[in-house]
């Protein structure tokens, strides 16, 4: 037996890895692989805020479709996967109040968070009818080690970390007021694994994944240039420079999580504070 970073004990199993390339956004992939598949860990996705709303259409087809194109290939050859969706916390818009739970309201103001939420909706559906079952993960901002994102407006905390590994200044739009939800990359898989060990109690919802801790952005990259120093022994500057006129109103939003509900039906916790997630992060970075 083991132990998964969130201290729950694993069984140990041989697992049976098999790779196979196809484009998700075809029917043709998920009738090829889906007979074969128990849990479903649904993480593909464009990410990318301002190409959603540049190109609402192409978003669709790689944000909505690949999840209906799965649903219908359970539906048509009447099998029952666990779909373990990811979804993000900006769902529901600018939050009314913090920290966040699923009893609030789902406002979105990007395409990006609206096509999120019709593939939601979607899941919630086919389960509904007993076609499948499944649940969703909304996560807060996810960091840590890891391939460097395609979006240049996702990743952003790793983006600081390896400029200030760089010695590079890290930039702050205005005064970085803002709050955000930090969670680190090994508690969001601890939560996805738990949720399919737990799916008889989590089916059929959505539950708010963070680490219930509020951090400024100027705190968060203050720290990071802290933390950085530490292994370089040179300090980079946190420069404010002002909000571009494109920036998305999304941007602007204040978010804590509040994950007790995931918490009392898995176990669940987050184990990483934002100093270790960050000290483990500069870590993998220097090292690869």
């Amino acid at each position: 037996m083991d132990l998964n970073p969130a201290g729950h004990l694993l069984q140990e199993v041989a697992a049976r890895i098999i790779d196979v390339q196809g484009d998700v956004g075809k029917e043709g992939t998920w009738v090829k692989i889906l007979d074969q598949i128990d849990i479903v860990f649904h993480f593909a996705a464009q990410t990318s805020v301002y190409r959603a709303n540049g190109n609402p259409v192409d978003d669709f087809n790689i944000n909505v479709l690949p999840m209906l194109y799965c649903l219908e290939t359970c539906r048509k050859k009447g099998i029952k996967p666990v779909i373990l969706f990811s979804g993000t916390a900006t769902e529901i818009g600018m939050p009314v109040h913090l920290p966040v739970d699923e009893r609030h309201a789902d406002r979105p103001i990007t395409v990006y968070d609206l096509h999120k939420l019709m593939s939601e909706n979607y899941l919630k559906y086919y389960i509904s009818q007993d076609m499948v079952k499944g649940t969703i993960l909304r996560l807060a901002n996810v960091y840590g080690p890891g391939p460097r994102s395609s979006s240049a407006d996702r990743g952003v905390l790793n983006a600081m970390i390896r400029k200030a590994l760089k010695g590079e200044e890290i930039t702050v739009y205005g005064q970085g007021e803002y709050i955000r939800d930090y969670i680190y990359v090994s508690d969001v898989a601890a939560a996805f694994l738990l949720a399919g060990s737990h799916i008889h109690d989590v089916n059929g919802r959505h539950f708010v994944i963070g680490s219930g801790q509020g951090h400024t952005l100027s705190e968060t990259f203050h720290l990071i240039a802290d933390r950085a120093a530490l292994v370089t022994g040179r300090k980079v500057k946190v420069v404010s420079v002002e909000e571009p006129a494109t920036l998305s109103p999304i941007e602007r939003r204040s978010f804590i999580a509040d994950s007790g509900t995931f918490t009392e039906l898995t176990g669940w916790e987050a184990e990483y504070s934002l100093t270790e997630g960050i000290d483990a992060t500069i870590k993998f970075i220097s090292n690869s």
